[in-house]
């Protein structure tokens, strides 16, 4: 049984990340920003946790280094010690263009994607070195491939920092115990992802034939990528689902109206 931190866990991929773990019968710590979401998520995933695994949480601001040092000691003192930490918390404002994405939103993302991820990454190579051994898992997401997409300008820049920030990790940590890897989920259909929706009904409209194409719902895709997280035995492992195979297999495959499950 291993021990499991996943950032951003109370909803969305995380959340899906971490009752895959649990039905596993890996232990799993549980974050959020907000206490009530925290105790709320635990409350849900407890009934998945098979094996004697146990899953456990604490409301963290991965922005703030000193908290996501406290989740560490947190989830040793609860665990006994991490052997895998997840770094997936992050921020998507993707409905407007560059020049209009208000600077609150601007701030949102590249504080919680690039500043969470670069301290739950100092956090947990520092922990894991000390402890002798463990695995580091970055979330990517849209840009992290370098392509240009509308309205995604700020969060992609951030993604691919991210990229960046792994690669090099990867190789500043080959002669330790740590392994690092990074994980490309593909285009999930999330709360986060419907709640923009919301805000850009004629965004959606204008997509709708790629999304249905493209998109994938968050349950069908999280057991692929925890199996394949679960195997990893090298640093440097790339875990993508919308690979270009499988994205070639889904434009010759029969259409499905995938959003429709959402009433969009």
């Amino acid at each position: 049984m291993s021990s499991i931190v996943v950032t951003g866990s109370t909803k969305g991929v995380g959340n899906a990340l971490a009752r895959e773990f649990l039905r596993r019968g890996h232990s799993v710590v549980v974050t959020g920003r907000g206490a009530a979401a925290v105790e709320e998520a635990v409350g849900k995933l407890t009934p998945d946790a098979a094996g004697g695994a146990r899953v456990v949480g604490r409301a963290t601001d991965v922005t703030d280094p000193d908290e996501v040092q406290a989740l560490w000691d947190h989830a040793v003192a609860e665990l006994g010690r991490v052997d895998v930490w997840v770094n997936n918390a992050g921020v998507a404002n993707t409905t407007a263009a560059i020049v209009d994405t208000a600077a609150s939103d601007v701030r949102a993302m590249v504080s919680t994607n690039m500043l969470g991820t670069i301290f739950g990454s100092q956090v947990a190579v520092r922990g894991m070195t000390a402890q002798g051994g463990g695995q580091l898992f970055n979330v990517l997401g849209g840009g992290s491939d370098g392509k240009i997409r509308p309205n995604m300008g700020v969060y992609a820049a951030t993604k691919r920092g991210l990229d960046m920030l792994t690669r090099a990790l990867v190789k500043e940590t080959k002669d330790t115990a740590v392994r690092v890897g990074q994980v490309r989920p593909g285009m999930l259909i999330t709360e986060g992802w419907l709640r923009e929706a919301a805000v850009a009904p004629e965004q959606v409209a204008s997509q709708r034939k790629i999304l249905n194409i493209l998109c994938d719902h968050v349950d069908d895709v999280a057991p692929y990528l925890v199996e394949r997280m679960l195997a990893s035995t090298r640093s440097g492992d790339e875990i993508a689902w919308l690979t270009n195979a499988r994205m070639m297999r889904k434009f010759m495959s029969p259409k499905q109206d995938v959003l429709a499950r959402y009433g969009l």
